[in-house]
């Protein structure tokens, strides 16, 4: 029997995260749904939504939101073993475009947290590494990388594990291990 986890998988754009994720959620019994947060505004991102949904395994349920992803797990959490959310930094960039205030998309990543580690089952979170790079040259930018650090920043302290993706290898960052998994190590 899987022991309810939440998950937070990070790094670079074309990293293998998301292939990694998927793999990962495979390993859990049971329900699983996708919660994808991209939207197809132009031609080029509806055809990358279409390329994630084919190599998603037939069995998943797709779930679409690109803002309310807190209510959305808090609704349908109780019909998944595994919920998979991809990607925490579009979710963001969402957000933004939508006119939230940082006050709110922070008090937002927060309500998600707490439904996340309300819930029965696993939740892994997806999410782009934006500040490993120069420091943004406009306004827009830098809140957005700031928002993303301070958000990862929450993910990452709540999670049961956390990965970071180079080059379609995890390194394993963190693992939370039960008491009693340290008392037979010792």
């Amino acid at each position: 029997m899987n022991k309810k986890k939440l998950i937070f998988i990070t790094g670079g754009a074309r990293s293998g995260k998301s292939d990694f994720a998927l793999e990962l959620a495979q390993s859990f019994a049971g329900r699983r749904a996708y919660l994808a947060t991209a939207q197809a505004l132009d031609e080029e991102m509806a055809e990358r939504i279409q390329k994630h949904k084919r190599n998603r395994p037939q069995d998943w349920q797709t779930l679409e939101e690109p803002l309310r992803v807190a209510k959305v797990l808090k609704e349908r959490a109780d019909h998944f073993s595994v919920i998979l959310l991809d990607c925490l930094t579009l979710w963001i960039s969402n957000s933004l475009m939508a006119k939230w205030s940082e006050k709110k998309i922070l008090r937002e990543a927060d309500r998600l947290l707490e439904v996340s580690q309300g819930m029965k089952g696993t939740v892994i979170i997806v999410s782009n590494e934006v500040g490993l790079g120069i420091v943004p040259d406009n306004p827009s930018a830098r809140i957005f990388r700031d928002l993303s650090g301070l958000i990862h920043q929450k993910v990452a302290r709540q999670a049961d594990e956390v990965y970071f993706m180079v080059n379609g290898l995890p390194l394993q960052l963190k693992k939370t291990h039960s008491a009693k998994s340290i008392a037979q190590r010792a």
